[in-house]
Formats: C-alpha cells, sequence, structure tokens
C-alpha cells in the first residue's frame, strides 16, 4: 500500500514538474545600442560581475530554463534592470549617473553586490580588493567627500 501510494505521489510530483515547464517566463535582450564607455578594466570588471544582473546582455544559464528556477530568475534580471541597467547608462542624465555611483559605492563597501547566491554559482563574479578599489575609483569614491 505504501509503496503505490509513494509511486503515485511519484509520478504526481512528475508531472507537475513537466506542467510547470509549460509556463516559461519572457528571457529579454533587448539591443544594446551604445556602450557605458568605462575604462577597460572597469568594463571588464562590470561584464564578469555586473551585466548578467544588470544589463540587456544577460548570459541566461542552462538552469535559467527550468521552472521554477526560471521564474525566479526572470523576475531577479527584471528587478535588477530596474533597478539599474548599463545598457541604459548613457541616457541617465548627471543626476541620475551621480546617484547610481552612490549606490554602487554603498553595494560594494558593504559587499552586498554581486548578490553572494550569484557569487556562489558564478566565481568569475567574486570581486577582488583591487577590483572593488577600481570600481571605487571609477564611481569617484575619492572624490565623494568633495560633492
Amino acid at each position: 500500500m505504501i509503496k503505490k501510494l509513494l509511486r503515485w505521489s511519484g509520478l504526481a510530483l512528475l508531472l507537475v514538474f513537466a506542467g510547470m515547464q509549460v509556463f516559461q517566463p519572457e528571457r529579454t535582450n533587448p539591443p544594446v545600442l551604445i556602450d557605458v564607455g568605462a575604462p577597460a578594466e572597469v568594463d571588464r570588471i562590470l561584464r564578469g560581475a555586473c551585466y548578467d544582473c544588470h544589463s540587456h546582455e544577460t548570459r541566461w544559464p542552462w538552469y535559467g530554463y527550468v521552472a521554477p528556477i526560471s521564474w525566479l530568475l526572470a523576475d531577479h534580471v527584471e528587478h535588477a534592470r530596474g533597478d539599474l541597467n548599463f545598457s541604459r547608462w548613457p541616457k541617465y542624465d548627471l543626476e541620475a549617473r551621480e546617484h547610481t555611483f552612490e549606490e554602487i559605492r554603498e553595494q560594494i563597501t558593504d559587499d552586498e553586490m554581486p548578490l553572494e547566491s550569484y557569487r556562489l554559482l558564478h566565481r568569475e563574479a567574486r570581486l577582488s580588493d583591487a577590483d572593488k578599489a577600481e570600481l571605487l575609483r571609477w564611481t569617484g569614491a575619492d572624490r565623494a567627500g568633495d560633492r
């Protein structure tokens, strides 16, 4: 009796999982018309640690096509792009850029970005102390007190 219940439960779970795959989120990467224009070293860091969530150059991993992970990942990218989108950087006005630089400095200083969950799966996204210093220089941390 228990074996039969386990078999039917397993089959039901398998059917639910298979059915979930039908509902795939939209995974968009609109065209990038203009680059950020950051120095080469900063560009390397941004592409390795930030662009998957904060640009239109997201590299969607294989597990990003398996529900329910695909739903979570697409939602995460959508919110991340809403907070900061390097593909739209040239359209930011001076005030928006300055605010964004402040946010980037805070996130780096508090070790909040890239997210720990992202760093676990993407070793290349881990920022070294030198990477952090380079990003802080780029965001104007050395001049932040003068503003």
